[in-house]
Order: structure tokens, then sequence, then C-alpha cells
């Protein structure tokens, strides 16, 4: 017969008592995390439930809020606004963040400064930037316009024309947030193992083609970061457009942030269509987020 050797029980109690130590130091975290995060979450998904237009007497209405958004035809022009802007602003972003990336990466003279002069406009108020970028567009006194003119060129109408607004729009986003993905883009160039490139040199592969064989497969991981934050912050986009063209002209650049703000915030406030907008715009951000990490994976595996 085997005696069965078992832990000492004041042994036991000790492991137990080890193994919650990171858990309590985990707890002040997660409290605020779900004070400030889930509990908004859960209850702005009730108030999606519910109609308003004082703020302070509310109706059960269900689904309605949700069958009222998705049945108007302004809404899906917005939600149309809003996936042109989403989708260039993550091409453009990966695209001209690889290529500063690489390019700062080979500067041997002035890198620092490089990063800085990029990175610079990600720390700029969005407020800020939709001002000062609002100011030199105007069509008539404005700085972009001024300089155009002393080479006989006519004014541009880029925040009257829809087209054009739109352009303005996009380009001021990657302008703003292209220094933040050239850093983690960066970052990924740097963690490449130097002799990768040295053996390809070896067997006379040129830049080109490094970059095609090389660079660009192990700089994968990277680029479905920058793809993820990219995708979350071109469905987000709203502050600086607001103050750039106000959503104009004639609803061109208007988001669906601004038509959560908008129903929300402005005159008829309705609190309850706000919200629903918000719960649809989260489970969009999600299900890209999810589709964007599955595909990603499956490229790494592969």
């Amino acid at each position: 017969m085997t005696a069965v050797q078992t832990a000492p029980p004041r042994k036991r109690k000790s492991s137990l008592k080890m193994g919650l130590v990171p858990y309590l130091f985990l707890l002040p975290n997660m409290a605020i995390f779900g004070l400030f995060t889930i509990w908004p979450a859960i209850n702005g998904f009730n108030i999606s439930m519910y109609s308003s237009s004082n703020g302070r007497t509310f109706r059960w209405e269900g689904a309605g809020n949700y069958q009222s958004i998705l049945t108007d035809a302004d809404f899906w022009g917005i939600v149309r606004n809003t996936v042109i802007y989403a989708f260039a602003f993550v091409l453009l972003s990966v695209v001209i963040g690889v290529v500063l990336a690489v390019l700062v990466d080979q500067q041997r003279r002035g890198r620092t400064f490089f990063r800085s002069v990029f990175f610079i406009p990600v720390l700029i108020s969005p407020v800020v930037v939709g001002l000062v970028w609002n100011w030199m567009l105007e069509r008539q006194g404005g700085l972009v316009n001024t300089f155009l003119g002393w080479f006989g060129i006519p004014e541009i109408p880029w925040l009257v024309d829809n087209n054009l607004a739109t352009i303005v729009v996009i380009a001021v986003g990657v302008w703003m947030q292209v220094g933040f993905y050239m850093l983690i883009l960066l970052a990924g160039l740097q963690s490449i193992d130097p002799s990768v490139y040295e053996a390809a040199r070896v067997d006379g592969a040129n830049r080109w083609r490094q970059f095609i064989s090389l660079t660009f497969p192990l700089l994968q991981p990277s680029i479905l970061v920058v793809v993820v934050l990219a995708t979350i912050h071109g469905f987000q986009a709203f502050d600086y457009i607001y103050t750039l063209t106000g959503g104009g002209p004639v609803g061109a650049t208007t988001l669906i942030v601004q038509y959560i703000y908008e129903n929300g915030f402005v005159s008829p406030i309705r609190y309850g269509m706000a919200s629903a907008g918000s719960v649809l715009l989260f489970c969009a951000i999600f299900a890209l987020t999810i589709i964007n990490w599955m595909v990603g994976r499956k490229r790494e595996a592969a």
C-alpha cells in the first residue's frame, strides 16, 4: 500500500496567499476600470432603451431608438462618411507610417530630431489642430491660399467643396496621428535581427528585395497593431473635425461620433438616441477589431 503525501496545511495556506498577492495589486486598477469604464458602458446601454427630451423624465422605448436610427437615411449617409474616412485613414496611416519608420531607421544623422518632428502633431490638442488648419485653409485670407496666390494660383475652396473637405479632413487626421504609428513601426523595425540583412546582402539582395522579403514580413505584427489602433481612431474621429469643418459642407464631413454628440448635447437633446448610436459604434469597432486581429493571427500562423 502506497502512502499518499500531501503538503502540510501551513505550507498550503502560504502558497494560497502568495497566489492572491498579484490580484490584490490589480484590485485598485480593476476597481477604477470598472467604475469609469464598465459601469458607464452598462448604464449607456440601459439609457439606449429609453427616450428623454429633458434628461430627467425617461420613457421606456425598448429597441425603438435603434429602429429609429437604422431607418434614418441621414444616419446611413453619416455611416458612409465614417467608413470612407476610416478606410482612407487606416490605409494612409499604415503606408506613410511604414515609409517614415524606414526612413528614420536608416537616418544616421538627426534621427532624434526627425522622430520629434514627426511626433509633435500627436502632442497638440485636436481642438487646436482643427482651429489652426481652419485658419490656414480659409478660402479668403487663409495662409495656404495666400501662398498659392503668390504663384498666380486661384483660390481653392478647401473647406467649401464636399470632396475637397473630405480629403482635407483625412489628410489632417493622418498628419496628426502618423507620428504615433511611426514610433510603433520603428520599434518593430529595430527589433529585427541585423544578421538577416547581412545574410541577404551576401546573397545579393538589393534594398527593395530586402524590404519585400524581410522587412515587410517581419514587420507584420507591428503593422497589425497599427491597423487595429488606426481603425479605432478612424471610427472615433470627432474633435478636430468639429473645429475644422463643423461637419460641413452639407454634412460631407459629419462622422458618427458627431452624430452621437449632437443627439446627446445639442438641442433637442435625445439621450436615448445618443446612447443607441454609441452602442452601435461600439459593436462596429469591436467586430472590426476582432476581424483584424483574426486575419493578422492567421497570416502570422501561415
